[in-house]
């Protein structure tokens, strides 16, 4: 393959997968700006080893390479600065179209204090709707392992959340 066609390649994935890899990277960090970050970083680690990628396994690794830069990301000094406020503004009446937003957020909330493995895991399992054995490929951990920090993800999600009724869906 020649280098025009293994960029080509590679762009035309990069072009397909970038929302959905900025989505899922959005939803590790909490924060667009470093979710930029990191998918960039992600995708110019995956043009490094676009070459030994086999053909199905591109989007697998793809997400592997995106949890791990984000632990990375983490662990850098600089990275760690003020965070917006917990507190949420006072709740809109009952029944508005305000009150599915101000769930959403509440639960965005409480997904940033969560541990970043158990984020990942609750982000791999139930955001991206990875299988047990796809979440722990992608965390390079065992299943047991995703089996356990989902436990305690949830069981923390559950402190954190207040036990509020589901919105109502009205449909289209």
């Amino acid at each position: 393959m020649d280098r025009e066609q293994h960029e080509a390649e590679f762009r035309t994935f990069a072009a397909a997968q970038r929302d959905s890899l900025h989505k899922y990277a959005y939803l590790l960090c909490g924060d667009w700006y470093e979710a930029d970050d990191i998918v960039q970083k992600s995708l110019t680690k995956l043009f490094a080893a676009w070459r030994r990628i086999e053909p199905g396994g591109a989007a697998a690794y793809t997400r592997r390479i995106v949890t791990n830069t984000y632990f990375s990301h983490l662990r850098r000094e600089w990275v760690r600065r003020e965070r917006a406020t917990t507190e949420l503004p006072e709740p809109v009446a009952h029944g508005s179209p305000q009150e599915a937003v101000d769930t959403r957020m509440e639960i965005l909330t409480a997904l940033e204090r969560l541990p970043p493995r158990q984020r990942a895991t609750v982000v791999l399992r139930y955001c991206e709707q990875l299988t047990l054995e796809e979440t722990a490929d992608a965390m390079r951990c065992s299943i047991g392992t995703v089996k356990s920090q989902s436990s305690k993800a949830i069981q923390a999600l559950r402190r954190l959340l207040p036990a509020t009724p589901q919105p109502e869906y009205h449909g289209r």
